[in-house]
């Protein structure tokens, strides 16, 4: 308990850590004034097109923001204190090392499920709002229908917070670890979705971004994602974009030098 006070009282202490919550936190907005433009396009459109006009899930598209943000302070929690040279503090008092990088991965995991279903629920109820029925019903499904995937996608935010936090501590540089979580966001979807078939949906259905449909059984058919992994293995997959580079951290934490 007192590790993970310390390890609290830093985290909260630091500017950017508010900064990047709000941040995180402002996708409700964004969907927001997204979902009022979209409503006021389709009033103002004719029968027809409006009959054939489409929306995207907002709450889906713009999960990307808060990930990116928490995977970024995910970084930042320990690069800083590399960088700073805090880190030699830490462990000198906590010689067993190994407690420190779990208690910033239970900091900064709770602070990702916590904004991820605030940032998900909050665009989802925003969007549902201004919406209404237009756009062919697409926010008339029940709430408890959507209830699952937008659990899964809230769970995707934490997953980017753990990934950023093991990428920082491996790394140890905040503009490498930076990259890769940008990478995962934005570049390699991309580069995935213009690669030939068969490889493209197989390589799609292992991003993070295509497991949440693929955890509930939903079906994924315009997207640069795949959807071949059943469930179980898609939450496998999920567990370990976290799981493996805390874990390799772990254990490179305990043999090299701060």
């Amino acid at each position: 308990m007192n590790i993970l006070t310390s390890e609290w009282l830093k985290i909260r202490s630091v500017r950017s850590t508010h900064l990047i919550l709000a941040l995180s936190l402002s996708t409700v907005l964004l969907g927001l004034a997204i979902a009022v433009m979209a409503a006021g396009t389709h009033d103002a459109a004719p029968p027809e097109q409006q009959s054939r006009a489409r929306i995207a899930n907002l709450e889906e598209a713009l999960v990307i923001v808060p990930q990116l943000c928490m995977g970024i302070l995910g970084v930042l929690i320990i690069t800083s204190e590399y960088v700073t040279g805090l880190i030699r503090t830490s462990l000198t008092i906590v010689p067993r090392r190994w407690p420190v990088l779990a208690a910033k991965s239970a900091i900064v995991g709770t602070l990702g499920l916590i904004v991820g279903a605030l940032a998900v629920f909050g665009t989802y109820f925003a969007a549902r709002s201004a919406l209404g029925d237009r756009f062919s019903g697409a926010y008339s499904t029940a709430f408890g229908d959507r209830l699952p995937l937008l659990l899964t996608h809230s769970l995707t935010v934490a997953i980017f917070a753990l990934l950023g936090l093991g990428l920082g501590a491996l790394l140890r540089s905040t503009a490498g670890a930076t990259a890769i979580i940008a990478g995962l966001v934005y570049v390699v979807p991309i580069i995935i979705g213009n690669i030939p078939e068969p490889w493209s949906e197989r390589l799609g259905s292992l991003m993070i971004g295509a497991l949440p449909r693929q955890i509930t059984g939903d079906l994924i058919t315009t997207s640069v994602y795949g959807s071949l992994l059943p469930p179980a293995a898609a939450a496998a997959v999920m567990i370990a974009y976290a799981a493996v580079p805390l874990l390799a951290a772990i254990w490179l934490v305990r043999r090299r030098d701060a």
